[in-house]
């Protein structure tokens, strides 16, 4: 029988002790300098993260548009195959917010799973059912649909009320009840919103959420866990990206103590029994 992807989350954090996804986002500009005339100074600055992040993440999240926007899609590729090497129980996610409906999503699947290999993949909901689809068909791959994102804009659209419903959750409520037949289908719902990420988790007590908003964008960390974490104190894969990897300019100690301030942070208020749900 296949382990579904959520599963197989699931299982890593237990294994790992650890909520913590480190986004890989190596905007050129911030890179170290002396990465920067390399022949692969993107893969050389991921590894340098994964180096000194290997023990303490969940998953490892690459943004593509800083690879595409390069014409380093190899060295994406190559930072995916590090990371197996390196970090072999950490899933890997692909953030490519992709959405099509048709033979358009299928390619755009076989692109995060077969071309990069990820584990999963950012799906934007926007065209309904059939374009999400191709992106859930593998039970052992996961998509994560956008739901309720951290961004200040997010507010245009995604809280519209339907007949007194705000968008966000009707979308929500039709991922999680029409297209979640395979358990592999996770949440992105910002740290900065923690009273719709509360709401959300009554509604919905077993599905994962992947949260953006910790650190640069400057979410809450012991709200967001009070307002999301499961009842077996699971359930959320946190987020931080600037935060961690251009710690102290990119340098490998800085990096690694603030991926380890964030994991130590976590489990210290997942532990601590001031953590309680709070009607927010």
């Amino acid at each position: 029988m296949i382990e579904t992807f959520n599963e197989r989350l699931r299982q890593t954090q237990i294994r790992l002790n650890s909520l913590v996804c480190v986004g890989l986002d190596p905007d050129f500009s911030k890179l170290p300098a002396e990465l920067k005339n390399r022949s692969r100074p993107l893969f050389d600055f991921n590894r340098r993260v994964v180096d000194a992040t290997f023990d303490l993440a969940a998953a490892y999240k690459p943004q593509i548009a800083f690879y595409s926007a390069a014409g380093a899609e190899l060295e994406l590729v190559d930072s995916i195959r590090y990371i197996r090497d390196r970090a072999p129980q950490a899933l890997v996610i692909l953030d490519a917010k992709r959405n099509d409906i048709g033979n358009t999503a299928l390619a755009y699947a076989k692109e995060a799973f077969d071309r990069y290999g990820a584990d999963a993949v950012t799906v934007n909901p926007y065209m309904g059912e059939d374009s999400v689809r191709p992106f859930l068909a593998r039970p052992d791959r996961g998509a994560i649909i956008l739901c309720r994102t951290s961004n200040i804009g997010a507010r245009d659209f995604q809280d519209l009320l339907i007949e007194g419903v705000p968008l966000y959750a009707r979308v929500a409520d039709t991922a999680v009840k029409h297209w979640n037949d395979n358990r592999n289908l996770m949440l992105v719902v910002g740290a900065t919103k923690v009273a719709e990420m509360a709401s959300l988790r009554r509604a919905h007590p077993e599905i994962p959420f992947l949260v953006p908003g910790i650190g640069a964008q400057g979410g809450d960390l012991k709200a967001t866990l009070t307002a999301g974490l499961d009842g077996s104190k699971l359930g959320l894969l946190i987020n931080s990206s600037r935060a961690i990897i251009f710690a102290g300019g990119g340098e490998v100690k800085s990096i690694r103590r603030a991926a380890l301030e964030l994991h130590q942070a976590i489990n210290q208020h997942r532990d601590s029994n001031e953590l309680q749900r709070n009607e927010l």
